[in-house]
């Protein structure tokens, strides 16, 4: 196996970009491997790394079709729906929690608050 080329933070040269920056020019990395790393130092931990494709090889990004963006609001929506409770909380819940915000802090009765 080659070893990848490796350059230095902001000093790529032209024609290679990462995952975000293929994604900002509607391009995507169409199943080429990684071309080249950067890496950019830090003090006290490992390198920061971010990976490189060729612009040449990127792909046009695939268009959203109805089916696609049918199947993503169905996503959306069952990550807002409380499998406590089954209601829809109106919001995304929280993966720390697991359940809506008054299923997980459940207000106590009139009777035990006034103790």
């Amino acid at each position: 196996m080659a070893a990848l080329p490796v350059f230095r933070w902001r000093l790529a040269p032209d024609g290679y970009a990462t995952r975000r920056q293929l994604r900002a020019l509607g391009l995507r990395p169409g199943g080429q491997d990684v071309a080249a790393q950067l890496e950019r130092p830090r003090r006290r931990r490992g390198p920061l790394v971010a990976y490189l494709y060729r612009v040449d090889l990127a792909k046009p990004v695939r268009p959203m079709t109805p089916a696609r963006w049918a199947a993503l609001a169905k996503a959306n929506a069952a990550r807002r729906i409380c499998p406590e409770c089954r209601r829809d909380a109106g919001y995304v819940i929280p993966p720390s929690l697991g359940i809506c915000t008054p299923c997980a802090f459940p207000e106590p009765s009139p009777e035990l608050r006034s103790a």
